[in-house]
């Protein structure tokens, strides 16, 4: 599908029902729901013995909200292999419109008061609708991933599989049970909101 607007209340009713726009700089905007569907049940999550070492030692500061703009420019910066982004000034604005209205949501990990690494994406109901994550230091993202996956989501949506998803134990399911599943979760109360800790950078 192509055409529409990036309004707050068309995006929150295509993502209630699996939809959700991606499209590169100068194109319509482009909606998609793709069958297969990946997505990451939080209890699922695989972590490599380097990763848990590194969520034992709190090597990052975590906080969520504190800087949703900044998260969302570093997700949307090039990165090796990869020509342009689909992160266009249009969505980074719309996604903005979304967060002050307290739907879009962002999890920063600091080292040393510097933004390391972290994800953003929308809440509706028990379910969190990923979008993008990024690192600058190794695995910044991933703890960023873990901590979304203590907060009460009851289902993490990754849109696209890919080999790297998979291997933090996002699986496919189809599109029929990813909307059914939808019918139920973005309905039911969710957890408690995201909010910005008291410790950690915010910047």
């Amino acid at each position: 599908m192509a055409g529409g607007d990036l309004a707050p209340r068309r995006l929150l009713c295509a993502y209630r029902r699996g939809i959700f726009p991606w499209f590169s700089e100068g194109q319509p905007i482009l909606w998609w729901s793709p069958d297969p569907r990946a997505v990451l049940w939080p209890d699922a999550l695989r972590t490599t013995r380097t990763l848990r070492r590194t969520l034992r030692r709190a090597t990052f500061a975590i906080t969520e909200n504190a800087a949703f703009d900044r998260v969302v420019g570093e997700c949307a910066a090039p990165r090796p292999g990869q020509d342009g982004t689909w992160i266009t000034r249009a969505m980074a604005a719309a996604y903005g419109r979304l967060h002050r209205k307290g739907y879009a949501h962002s999890i920063e990990c600091w080292r040393d008061s510097e933004l390391a690494g972290g994800l953003y994406g929308i809440a509706i109901g028990q379910v969190f609708f990923g979008e993008s994550m990024f690192s600058r230091v190794t695995d910044a993202s991933k703890v960023a991933l873990a901590h979304l996956c203590t907060l009460g989501f009851g289902l993490i949506d990754c849109q696209v599989p890919n080999p790297h998803l998979a291997r933090l134990g996002a699986v496919e399911i189809n599109r029929r049970r990813f909307l059914a599943l939808l019918d139920e979760l973005c309905e039911a109360p969710g957890p408690c909101p995201l909010h910005v800790h008291a410790t950690g950078a915010q910047s």
